[in-house]
């Protein structure tokens, strides 16, 4: 047996280098030591560790705090919460999803299958506002055209030709069996937009929601009324009969009366497009004792159906948006009548060139307290004149009425000796300089005024001394 010579070296005999992790600890920096040793977890295959392992497992999962409160503890605690972190907060767990989704109270649906699939009531079991209009349409997902309506926006493929063939409204029958889901489900509903229904589908939503207070019915008829008569508690109601170029349908003297028989408890009516004459907003005065707000948008009434109004005596807010005309034919003075309670006599984008239907509707309005017009075509001196008979105003507002001139606004308020807020706005007839003495000093005793009728005078004062707005002038000038 021979040795090795001692310059040479033996490969198992080399030099040992240590690693990384020896040299790491091995070093004295000692505020780094305990960090490594507290990382390293015990072994798992070593049957001597389970017992630490278990105990390592528990401490983490014990560091969901909420763990240890009831839902509805933690369900009082989110709902403090801002609206804002509510989608957030859902993104936790599954339980602070379904928690979230009991604190919903409005939705708008997108998807008429949320409804029918049972999802929407297990997923948000307390909702008590739900609008239905986006979700009864029929959509194109593989479109890249939209559609844009004030009431929704949709994709439509290049087959589409117009609302008025029906292809993008849901079935009536596929309505109301979403309505009867969703009433099941939410008994607790207290307000309901719905285009397309029947009179079985609104019938069972009266049934299950005893506490529905308020409907927004589009595409409405005489038969859909029927329905609307059993939601005993309804207050507050729209009823939405035609829209041109996207749906029409005829609501007349026949479903205003089974309304106004069947809901006496309304406070404010608004009725869009609707047809009907003096019998029906009779009806809705004598049964509907209540009401206080009525809106006519749009309408279609008949000749004379204005001295209807007297009925509604505690009438206190009559509105007008986009009408056309008010009455043509309103019969003599003597039949008009009068509201007694009316306070607010509010006209917006209406046409008021027929001097015959306005001066019939200042005399049933002759009680009111408050005027509002605001963009309405057709309003001059002569028209504007017959508001003088309301002795009662105490508030003024004229905006966007170009052919109200000084003289004519004069002549009217200086006979209101209880006129106490004026609001003239976009006026262009009527000028800062042609004030007469007797106007300045009602301006002086007002308690409130907003006087900007003519934009361009503003406009021109504030550029005086600018060198802007000059005809043929340089703005620009070399230095």
């Amino acid at each position: 047996m021979s040795f090795l010579d001692q310059n040479q070296k033996s490969p198992s005999m080399k030099k040992w280098r240590p690693s990384w992790s020896e040299l790491w600890l091995n070093n004295k920096t000692t505020p780094l030591k305990p960090v490594v040793f507290n990382i390293q977890l015990p072994n798992t295959k070593d049957p001597k560790n389970n017992t630490s392992n278990k105990t390592l497992i528990s401490n983490f999962s014990g560091s969901d705090r909420t763990l240890s409160l009831n839902d509805d503890i933690l369900l009082r605690i989110l709902s403090k919460l801002p609206v804002s972190q509510r989608n957030a907060n859902s993104l936790v767990c599954k339980r602070w999803l379904n928690l979230q989704g009991r604190l919903v109270r409005s939705l708008k649906v997108l998807d008429w299958d949320f409804i029918e699939s049972g999802r929407l009531i297990s997923r948000f079991p307390n909702l008590s506002n739900v609008d239905l209009i986006n979700g009864c349409f029929v959509s194109s997902r593989d479109s890249a055209v939209i559609l844009s309506h004030k009431l929704v926006s949709l994709h439509v493929d290049s087959c589409f030709s117009s609302f008025y063939d029906g292809k993008l409204l849901l079935h009536t029958n596929i309505v109301d069996r979403g309505l009867t889901a969703l009433a099941s489900g939410c008994p607790n509903l207290r307000r309901l937009v719905v285009i397309g229904s029947s009179e079985l589908g609104l019938l069972s939503v009266a049934e299950e929601c005893p506490t529905l207070q308020e409907l927004e019915l589009h595409k409405c008829s005489d038969n859909v009324l029927r329905g609307i008569a059993a939601c005993e508690n309804l207050q507050i109601l729209k009823l939405v009969g035609n829209m041109e170029g996207f749906y029409s349908s005829l609501v007349s003297d026949i479903g205003l009366t089974i309304l106004a028989q069947g809901c006496k408890r309304l406070v404010k009516l608004e009725l869009s497009s609707c047809e009907g004459s003096f019998d029906g907003i009779k009806a809705i005065g004598q049964c509907c004792q209540m009401l206080e707000e009525l809106t006519f948008s749009d309408h279609r009434m008949d000749d004379g159906w204005l001295a209807a109004l007297s009925y509604c005596e505690n009438l206190k807010t009559l509105r007008f948006v986009s009408c056309k005309r008010i009455d043509p034919s309103p019969g003599p003075d003597e039949y008009l009548g009068c509201c007694p309670a009316l306070e607010r006599l509010h006209l917006q984008k209406c046409q008021l060139r027929d001097k015959k239907s306005v001066r019939a509707m200042f005399r049933v309005c002759e009680a009111v307290r408050e005027i509002v017009f605001q963009d309405c075509w057709g309003l001059d001196n002569d028209v504007f004149s017959f508001a003088s008979v309301c002795r009662r105003v105490n508030f003024l507002s004229l905006e966007g009425c170009s052919l109200v001139t000084t003289d004519g606004l004069e002549s009217v308020i200086l006979s209101w000796t209880e006129l106490q807020d004026l609001r003239v706005v976009s006026c262009k007839n009527i000028k800062v300089g042609e004030a007469s003495p007797a106007l300045s000093t009602l301006f002086s005793i007002l308690i409130e005024l907003k006087w900007s009728p003519d934009t361009k005078y503003l406009l021109a004062s504030s550029l005086a001394g600018t060198g802007m707005g000059k005809r043929g002038g340089k703005f620009f000038k070399k230095s």
